[in-house]
Order: structure tokens, then C-alpha cells, then sequence
């Protein structure tokens, strides 16, 4: 018999009515995905924040923590109130674990934001 495993899986959660109107809240945020990244059986291996003004692109950020697992990011259009965030794992850590962690504390921040697609796709998938 044959059909497919995974060795990983990438969670993906699109909002809107996000709202980050300065640069503390970017980096609370950044500082949630490291927390939910701490509380998870994953391994932070490194993290970035990047900041954009928009004078060379839409105002927002982009954030990524490395993992030994994969990684997460998120990306926001704080002008359009546009939040973008991934968790991709890989072998026994579950992506959902880090994604709900994040959903919980945004939405308690932000009572107005609305979760438009939270989607999970099998990743390095085999036949067996």
C-alpha cells in the first residue's frame, strides 16, 4: 500500500484590522514569536526584526525567528492593517502549538482583528 508522509507541516494565519501604528508595536509582536518560539518544543537559533518607514515600501515590518526546526515570520502592511505570519516546522514540533500561542495574545491585544485564513499544509512529504 502506498501513500504520503510528512517530516514537516507550515501553518499560515492571515489577518486583518491589525493594527501597528509605531515601532513598539512591532517589536511586541517580535517579541511574541519569540515567546511562543520559547514555550514550544522548538529551538530559537536566531531572530530579526526589520522595520519599514515607507519610504521604499508600504509602511510595516518584517520579523523572522530561526529555529533549528525552521522558522517563523510574520510580515505586516501597517497601513492596510495586513498581518501575515508562518510557522514552519519540521520533525516531532507541531506548528500549531506556535501559532496558537500567537493567534491567543493578538487577538486579546487587538479585539478588532479577524483572522481570515488559518491554513496547515504537510511539508517534505514521501511516498511510503
Amino acid at each position: 500500500m502506498t501513500g504520503e508522509a510528512s517530516q514537516g507541516a507550515h501553518v499560515f494565519l492571515d489577518y486583518i484590522n491589525a493594527v501597528f501604528d509605531d515601532e513598539a508595536t512591532y517589536e511586541w509582536l517580535f517579541s511574541l514569536m519569540r515567546e511562543a518560539v520559547q514555550q514550544s518544543p522548538a529551538t530559537e537559533v536566531h531572530a530579526h526584526l526589520a522595520p519599514f518607514d515607507g519610504s521604499t515600501s508600504p509602511p510595516g515590518f518584517a520579523a523572522v525567528v530561526l529555529i533549528d526546526e525552521s522558522h517563523v515570520t510574520a510580515h505586516c502592511y501597517a497601513d492596510r492593517g495586513l498581518l501575515a505570519i508562518d510557522c514552519f516546522t519540521c520533525g516531532d514540533t507541531d506548528p500549531d502549538t506556535i501559532a496558537t500561542h500567537l493567534h491567543d495574545r493578538l487577538v486579546e491585544q487587538m479585539p478588532a482583528l479577524q483572522c481570515v485564513r488559518r491554513q496547515r499544509v504537510d511539508r517534505f512529504i514521501t511516498e511510503v
